[in-house]
């Protein structure tokens, strides 16, 4: 009877620290995170040295706690994988070495991971795959349409040529003198108020994937104070839900157009922005018009865990790639 395989993760890119145990790369047994939200909060962002400090002292534990929830010793686990960038390079250097030394120490094989292969790959533990398909990443780093043909293949299509959708939401919500992180304060406040003002989309080429909000950030920030200057009052919920509806209206359009150019039969949404719900109706709404099949992972598995790491690894474990203990972290990653 064959076995089934077994992979114990890390993901420590920014600032979770997470380890998971998944089945055949589909079934979670194990998903602890441990997150740093409390910490960075009075910063307004994450700060890299504290990030880098948190995970030193959880690492260890968290390893721990997964190895418990699954239920499992090391003699069951087949492989160990680890988040090998993009990130901080701090951050991921904890998760790196940690990997390595449990690789090293149990004798098993190292796989390393691209942290947006993870995010893409998060889809296959809710249903399978089917190529080809287009998987739209938006988070705090990253906006990026990415088109693949078959398991592990990936061509960018588009990407942000300054701010990530996520960093725009970050920094209105500063403005708007929201906690950290902003986007669930400007997504809860955006159905709380209406779209009065009329902020601008970059479209960018008529042809063109690609994205930008930069300007979208400037003109609310530029918006807000003007406002101020005149004695003016604007109220935060129109102000959130004009600029939400900004963004989701060029994400949308923007990840359907590439899906039908593509003829995918799968969209994929990944990344910590996917559990916005303003994103999430209007994708539902767009595909369901298109009759596309779009998957969007529960909330649990759109921001920073490992569970992704090891869905993504379990591909490539079963296409025999392995890393050595010439493993590094590499905040500048791109993925091939």
């Amino acid at each position: 009877m064959k076995k089934n395989e077994l992979i114990l993760a890390i993901e420590t890119s920014c600032d979770e620290t997470a380890v998971a145990i998944v089945e055949n790369g589909t079934k979670i047994l194990a998903n602890a995170v441990a997150s740093q939200i409390e910490s960075h909060k009075r910063f307004g962002g994450v700060v890299p040295e504290i990030a880098s400090r948190h995970h030193v002292e959880q690492i260890t534990l968290v390893i721990e706690e997964a190895m418990k929830e699954a239920a499992v010793t090391w003699q069951d686990i087949d492989a160990i994988a680890v988040t090998e960038g993009p990130g901080l390079v701090g951050a991921l250097l904890i998760g790196v070495n940690a990997a390595k030394a449990l690789a090293f120490a149990h004798d098993l094989p190292l796989i390393n991971v691209h942290h947006i292969a993870g995010h893409i790959y998060a889809n296959r533990l809710v249903e399978e795959l089917a190529f080809p398909l287009v998987a739209l990443v938006v988070s705090g780093g990253h906006t990026e349409l990415i088109f693949m043909q078959e398991h592990g293949s990936y061509e960018v299509i588009g990407e942000t040529r300054d701010d990530a959708a996520g960093e725009a939401y970050d920094k209105v919500a500063r403005t708007l003198d929201l906690p950290y992180p902003g986007g669930p304060h400007i997504d809860r406040l955006a159905h709380q108020g209406g779209v009065t003002i009329d902020f601008p989309r970059a479209w960018l080429e008529p042809e063109s994937y690609d994205f930008s909000f930069s300007g979208l950030k400037s003109a609310v920030i530029n918006t807000l104070h003007n406002a101020k200057q005149r004695g003016e009052e604007l109220k935060a919920e129109d102000v959130a839900a004009s600029f939400q509806a900004s963004v989701i209206d060029v994400l949308v359009e923007k990840t359907a157009r590439a899906a039908e150019q593509y003829e995918a039969n799968q969209v994929l949404v990944a990344g910590g922005v996917a559990a916005n719900k303003g994103l999430r109706t209007a994708l539902e709404k767009k595909f369901t018009q298109l009759e596309r099949k779009l998957i969007i992972p529960p909330l649990s598995l759109c921001t920073d865990n490992a569970a992704m790491i090891a869905a993504a690894a379990s591909i490539a474990y079963k296409k025999g790639r392995r890393a050595d203990m010439a493993l590094n972290g590499r905040p500048s990653l791109t993925l091939m």
